[in-house]
């Protein structure tokens, strides 16, 4: 059977896809954070003992199911790091829009209408925005650049050009991807992408409702979200921000033969554990 790659359920980037499947542009957004209480921008010192990561992970595993799961802690704070499959890599989706960033940020003067285009792509996971700043600042060059600049080690430029959603991350690449941008960029650009996604709406701009995982109600943090179907079955679904201005997290998942909300409530229930262990511990 052909498949088909469908991103967020808009057009996946400036071209169509290979013959051989179909792919829409991809996911993503941060939902439950006010713009008029944005998360600080970096974290703050060292109150309590650091909380036992290895087994925050272990009840997060438990409750994922038996997903096609890969998951990755860093606490901010002390450095330390746990995770499941966190050196997996799967494709991105709209995860990818923060390499983009990043590299974007960091080449030089970024034209305000290009800024603009930025804060929606991360904000309201806008596919439109991405696809224009992918051709307009050499997307497929930047995942590159930004792996080399944040020694990420599984991160890689897609196969097709065209589709940014194919970028491949592993966990461990994106909760790194975090920590550099908190602890390595100069404040003003990290600034820009940290209240990009606190500020984000519960729906993107294609409608989708991201109120899952990181994002969903009553969590402590701001995220981007991705989501991708690749037809007729897998539905790759991630969250990956940053809880209790303390820990990088990111939680990707390829989830088979299963309804979207379904799949969503079971990446909350990965979340909630998780983050229920991170903060009782800490």
């Amino acid at each position: 059977m052909v498949a088909v790659a469908v991103i967020a359920g808009v057009v996946a980037l400036v071209w169509p896809r290979a013959a051989e499947r179909t792919a829409q542009a991809s996911l993503h957004v941060p939902a439950s954070t006010s713009a008029e209480t944005p998360h600080p921008a970096a974290p703050r010192a060292a109150e309590a003992p650091a909380p036992d990561l290895s087994a925050a992970v272990a009840r997060a595993v438990e409750a994922a199911g038996g997903i096609d799961l890969g998951l990755a802690i860093v606490d901010l704070r002390t450095g330390a790091a746990a995770g499941h499959d966190a050196d997996v890599p799967f494709r991105s989706a709209s995860l990818s829009k923060l390499l983009v960033a990043v590299d974007m940020l960091t080449s030089g003067e970024v034209p305000v209408a290009d800024l603009e285009r930025l804060r929606r792509a991360l904000g309201l996971s806008d596919d439109d925005a991405m696809n224009a700043l992918w051709t307009l600042h050499d997307g497929m060059g930047a995942i590159d650049r930004v792996a080399a600049q944040a020694g990420l080690t599984a991160t890689h430029a897609p196969a097709d050009a065209s589709q940014w959603g194919d970028v491949e991350m592993s966990a461990d690449d994106v909760a790194s991807l975090y920590r550099y941008i908190l602890t390595d960029l100069p404040d003003a650009d990290r600034d820009f992408v940290v209240t990009a996604l606190s500020s984000a709406s519960p729906t993107a701009a294609d409608g989708f409702d991201q109120a899952y995982g990181l994002l969903a109600p009553g969590t402590d943090a701001y995220a981007k979200q991705g989501w991708m179907w690749y037809l007729p079955a897998d539905f790759h679904l991630h969250t990956a921000g940053v809880v209790a201005d303390r820990y990088a997290v990111a939680v990707l998942s390829v989830q088979t033969g299963v309804a979207e909300q379904a799949a969503k409530d079971r990446l909350t229930a990965v979340t909630g554990a998780l983050t229920t262990a991170l903060i009782i511990a800490g």
